[in-house]
């Protein structure tokens, strides 16, 4: 009995210790929100006021050392993720991960996001207020990598911490402009089905747009060969577990006063982003006596890519336009290292980099460039054509003035201030959301685009030795879509296509009407729109293409063959509303119908993988209702039998019966108990929460959520074999801006304001954002000092 007593007091004691030690461990690696600190190059004491939130509202004499201060606040929270996203342009993440990364890294690197920043910071000037302010904030990002406490994250990968340079902020907005990017999977895959399966299957996919869709209306008043496939191959394996966020789509209007209850302006916005923790946005409120923004920032980037003050307020959605053009080349049989072109035969530019690789040697990566930009070929295993394909980026073929962009929005005094600063975003194409006190409302789609010859689709893989598929010009800014103060007062963009440009309607990757149809139809006829209106429609799940959907396929479908509960839920269906709550079952039963209709139609002439690369676009959103609506199509039969030829009827009857068998199989013969919330749901995942042993650590949720795909509120989810819904992107941020009360604008993150898990805002607005609710975006000094929740003071380092 003693020895039994003395090992439990053993082991008590162990427990003990490694509690005691825990304990310590999170206390010294938590973010530090109050008490004193030291900073150097600071001028004066700067003051942080962190709210109930850990949202830093930074008070300073001067912007350099609010900047400064704002660096090091945003790196204790968020330096594992400054750490990522700095990595991605510049092939950094086998060194984190090791070699199942280096696909990865080699095709970013092939990209040129690493060479174009080292060339921009070559270029720019050193003294300008963009660098000086820029050099500020990782000044604190740097003190605080010298001081601070080491995330755990750095300790689980066993990597060192390094400063940040100005090359780091330019690498970080490359990996923001290759996110937008959907020509990647989406040409190679149109080439593919040309080539393969001929001319009469693209005619039936309706890739130009229909002039009768919805379209953004532009407003300017006279005052005020076979590829087999590769490209899209590597590119979604590059991606498949790709450790960061990526943009997705995004919604936004602005009202303007004569639509509002209370006269004055109202901007919402909520950017669609891939889901993760830490979430994307880090908040913060900076003050100087020239300069106020309460912004969103991304991780390293030091001016707000959203944001607003007293006087005006802007937001994004992405222009989804065509910035990336794909060429053959052709090789001298003689001299493979030479290319033809219009003026004859010419060497490839051969780029060699080197990879760290964790636990491994150093990898060496060489790849050849031509005028048109990197050959993919050699890249990755899969790229094996004999026809070399360059890949053309806009991104990288111009001067990169986006931070300069970002300096000028976040700093403009008024609309034309704010206009003035657009032209220099080149890329990513955005569709930039403005409104003001003073009553103006505006939206721009900036991107620098050119005029192709009318010859030529870009959607294809173009002939790169011949100079006919050559960009003719670049459209100067004024002549990119946009609309300020339109007559119909208010501009909106859900990502779809903009009306056209001198007559034609410029080429992109655009996402289909639905959302965009629900929020005209939701604005034009109500004209007292107040903030709570507003936040009620940015949660708005009904989809009102999904039910026309629904009423176009039950013409083909053949009820004497269905049983009573068959019938039962395809009664159902056609008095549903589109909408998608939690405890509904049609949700469930559409998208399990809409993927069996896709499946059978178009897997069977191309194969599982190039279906699977379908899937992974947006191109596939735009076929459902087009195909929905289609009686004959050439893709309706099933080329694997060769007795008959299928019918739009067949496919849609057999579709809807495997989808009614798969919900029986898993969830019982009551279709009642077939709901959203079983199919539907929302986690959060950290890149070390890939660790099953971690995961309940790093990882926030899961959570079931309403919403679905391409309605406002857009939970999207990818359609698989599974036939379960885990969300993969949505609602980045929550913002409603309203003018006739600035001080009590609202939002939400998915998340919280941290990423370091010891944290208590790691997720303290996770069950918020899943309930549809809002915070304030506290703008009031004294409210603030009176709510705060802690003070952070920094003091000029002794000299």
């Amino acid at each position: 009995m003693k020895v039994f007593r003395k090992l439990l007091w053993i082991i008590l004691g162990i427990v003990v210790v490694l509690a005691l030690s825990s304990a310590v461990y999170i206390y010294t690696h938590s973010p530090e929100y109050t008490g004193t600190k030291t900073m150097d190059k600071l001028n004066n004491k700067v003051q942080v006021y962190f709210d109930t939130y850990g949202i830093p509202h930074i008070y300073a004499n001067s912007e350099e050392d609010a900047i400064r201060s704002l660096g090091y606040v945003h790196a204790q929270d968020r330096l594992w993720q400054m750490e990522l996203l700095r990595r991605i342009g510049k092939g950094g993440l086998s060194e984190i991960f090791g070699e199942d990364m280096l696909k990865t890294d080699k095709f970013f690197l092939s990209l040129g996001i690493d060479d174009a920043s080292s060339k921009t910071v070559e270029m720019i000037s050193k003294n300008s207020p963009v660098v000086r302010l820029s050099q500020a904030y990782l000044d604190g990002i740097n003190q605080y990598i010298k001081e601070g406490p080491t995330p755990i994250e750095f300790h689980l990968t066993g990597l060192e911490k390094t400063p940040f340079t100005l090359k780091d902020i330019y690498n970080t907005i490359g990996y923001m402009a290759f996110d937008f990017a959907m020509a990647h999977k989406t040409d190679p895959l149109l080439t593919n089905i040309k080539n393969k399966l001929g001319p009469d299957y693209l005619t039936d996919l309706g890739l130009n747009t229909d002039p009768n869709s919805t379209l953004i209306k532009n407003y300017k008043p006279t005052l005020r060969d076979s590829i087999k496939n590769e490209v899209a191959g590597l590119v979604s394996e590059v991606l498949e577990d790709f450790p960061v966020p990526l943009f997705e789509g995004s919604n936004s209007w602005v009202i303007a006063p004569n639509k509002t209850k209370n006269g004055k302006v109202i901007l919402a916005n909520d950017p669609h982003i891939g889901f993760a923790q830490p979430s994307v946005w880090y908040e913060a409120h900076v003050n100087a006596p020239t300069y106020e923004k309460y912004g969103y920032h991304l991780a390293g980037v030091p001016f707000p890519i959203l944001g607003h003050d007293r006087k005006l307020a802007y937001g994004i959605t992405m222009f989804e336009n065509d910035d990336i053009d794909f060429y053959y080349v052709e090789e001298n049989e003689d001299d493979t290292n030479s290319y033809k072109t219009p003026s004859g035969w010419k060497k490839y530019e051969v780029i060699s980099k080197t990879i760290k690789v964790k636990g491994k040697k150093n990898v060496m990566f060489t790849y050849k460039k031509s005028d048109h930009g990197p050959i993919l070929n050699g890249i990755a295993d899969q790229v094996s054509d004999t026809r070399p394909i360059a890949m053309s980026w806009i991104y990288t073929k111009v001067e990169n003035k986006i931070l300069d962009a970002l300096y000028g929005m976040s700093h403009a005094q008024n609309l034309s201030e704010f206009r003035e600063s657009l032209p220099n975003v080149h890329a990513p194409g955005l569709n930039l959301m403005y409104g003001d006190a003073m009553g103006n409302v505006a939206w721009f789609a900036t991107a620098k685009l050119y005029e192709m010859p009318d010859s030529t689709n870009t959607k294809f893989i173009l002939e790169g030795s011949t100079g006919k598929d050559e960009p003719i010009r670049y459209l100067d800014f004024s002549e990119n879509p946009m609309a300020i103060n339109p007559s119909w007062n208010y501009v909106y963009s859900a990502n779809n296509q903009p009306d056209s440009i001198n007559g034609k309607l410029y080429p992109g990757y655009y996402l289909p009407e639905d959302r965009a149809k629900r929020i005209v139809s939701l604005l034009e006829p109500k004209d007292d729109w107040d903030r709570e209106a507003v936040q009620e429609m940015m949660l708005d799940d009904t989809s009102m293409v999904n039910t026309e959907v629904v009423t176009n396929l039950s013409k083909s479908m053949e009820v004497e063959q269905l049983n009573d509960k068959q019938i039962a839920i395809l009664d159902k269906l056609n008095l549903w509303d589109g909408s998608s709550q939690l405890q509904q079952v049609e949700p469930g039963i559409y998208n399990r119908w809409i993927y069996f209709i896709l499946k059978n139609t178009f897997a069977d002439e191309l194969g599982t993988e190039m279906f699977g690369q379908m899937l992974d676009t947006h191109f596939h959103k735009r076929l459902i209702a087009h195909m929905a609506e289609k009686e004959t199509s050439v893709w309706w039969d099933d080329v694997t039998t060769t007795d008959s030829v299928e019918t739009k009827k067949e496919r849609v009857n057999l579709s809807f019966r495997q989808a009614y068998q798969s919900l029986e199989e898993e969830f019982g013969k009551n279709p009642n108990k077939w709901t959203w919330n079983k199919l539907h749901t929302l986690e959060h995942g950290h890149p070390i929460g890939q660790i099953k042993a971690l995961r309940s650590l790093f990882n926030v949720g899961p959570f079931p959520v309403s919403g679905t795909r391409e309605v406002i509120n857009n939970m999207y989810f990818k359609y698989d074999d599974t036939g379960f819904y885990p969300v993969t992107s949505g609602p980045s941020t929550r913002r409603v801006i309203d003018f006739s009360d600035i001080e009590n604008s609202t939002s939400i993150l998915p998340t919280g304001q941290s990423g370091n898990p010891f944290s208590e805002h790691y997720d303290d607005q996770a069950e918020m954002f899943n309930q549809g609710k809002f915070r304030k975006m506290m703008m009031n000094k004294e409210e603030i000092i009176k709510t705060q929740k802690s003070l952070l003071i920094f003091e000029p380092t002794k000299k």
